[in-house]
């Protein structure tokens, strides 16, 4: 009967011995690779360390391994390098795009990859008051400190600019803004303006923004401004002069204005400006502010009235006559308002 070798002689068998250590090596390996994709898995998907929202800012052209420095700089996320791989498992990294975004406070590097992926970039506004000039609208878009490049070298025409708000995104240029705006105003003059009342005495478009932005200028109230175009229709269709300050003021003073603490004089009234409604006959050249939606709307279908003046009432609003004399009653009453304050 042949004897069985010995346990300890079976250990020391070298191909046992080679198998075990084979065996050693695999198991080392797998978790060498796995405890690293383990943890990084885990860091991944983990609450980042950041306390409050904050602001990013990815540049045109940025790479994965820039995106994820910038992140790591600002707090963002713990280790560029995690945040790195853990995109490019996901096969997501040419999908990163770049723009100006909130990330929420705690987010995950995977939050962080979705919200770069969707590319949802933070929005801000630029606001055109109504009446402001095209030459007002422009120093405030000088002074935006968001948007980006030059100005058109040459304004506008008057009045083509939508007063109105439009959001944008950063990175966005000046003269981008400036297009929307003048595409916006173009629609929505030809919009009003096609379902104008059918007997205005006006004979074109350009007489319409221009009509619309001498109401716009004359009161800031919008329940007034029908009535107030209504007035300036019935002098146009007796021949009777506009007689309004803001178009003087503009024919003086141009787009930028005339400044806040100057009065207007009579002097101002008597010189000849091919804007000066107090000398000439009908509408001035040109638009004399950028008009409005409700303006525009007033100009369009103005109610039927029988008034031909109007003065300020000392509320902020005004107070409307059929007469001269009613009229000049009422002038009365506003001077004498004036010397009470």
């Amino acid at each position: 009967m042949t004897a069985k070798p010995s346990r300890s002689k079976v250990a020391r068998n070298p191909f046992i011995i080679l198998g075990n250590f084979f065996l050693m090596l695999v198991l080392v390996v797998i978790l060498a690779v796995t405890i690293p994709i383990y943890v990084g898995k885990n860091m991944f998907l983990a609450a980042g360390p950041q306390e409050s929202e904050q602001v990013v800012l990815i540049s045109q052209g940025s790479g994965i391994r820039e995106i994820a420095s910038i992140l790591e700089k600002q707090g963002l996320i713990r280790s560029a390098d995690i945040f790195v791989y853990g995109v490019g498992y996901q096969d997501k990294a040419r999908l990163l795009k770049a723009g100006e975004y909130a990330i929420p406070a705690h987010a995950s590097m995977k939050d962080i990859m979705d919200i770069l992926v969707n590319g949802k970039s933070i929005e801000h506004s630029f606001t055109v008051p109504e009446g402001l000039t095209v030459a007002q609208v422009f120093d405030r878009l000088a002074a935006n400190d968001i948007l980006v490049g030059d100005l058109p070298k040459v304004l506008p025409p008057e009045g083509s600019l939508m007063a109105n708000t439009v959001n944008f995104t950063r990175g966005t240029t000046r003269e981008q803004i400036v297009k929307r705006l003048r595409e916006g105003q173009q629609k929505l003059v030809a919009d009003i303006w096609a379902k104008r009342r059918a007997d205005l005495p006006i004979k074109n478009i350009n007489d319409f923004v221009t009509l619309a932005s001498i109401v716009e200028k004359e009161t800031g109230i919008p329940s007034e401004r029908p009535q107030v175009a209504a007035v300036f229709y019935n002098r146009l269709e007796k021949n009777m002069r506009l007689q309004s300050d803001p178009t003087v003021i503009y024919g003086l003073f141009g787009g930028k204005g005339k400044p806040s603490d100057r009065p207007i004089y009579q002097s101002d009234l008597d010189k000849e400006t091919p804007y000066n409604t107090y000398k000439i006959n009908g509408l001035p050249p040109t638009p004399i502010a950028n008009p409005g939606k409700d303006a525009l709307e007033a100009v369009a279908n103005p109610p039927k009235t029988d008034a031909l003046y109007f003065v300020a009432d000392g509320t902020g609003g005004h107070v409307f006559s059929k007469t001269l004399d009613e009229h000049n009653a009422n002038v009365r009453k506003w001077r004498a308002l004036q010397k009470d304050e």
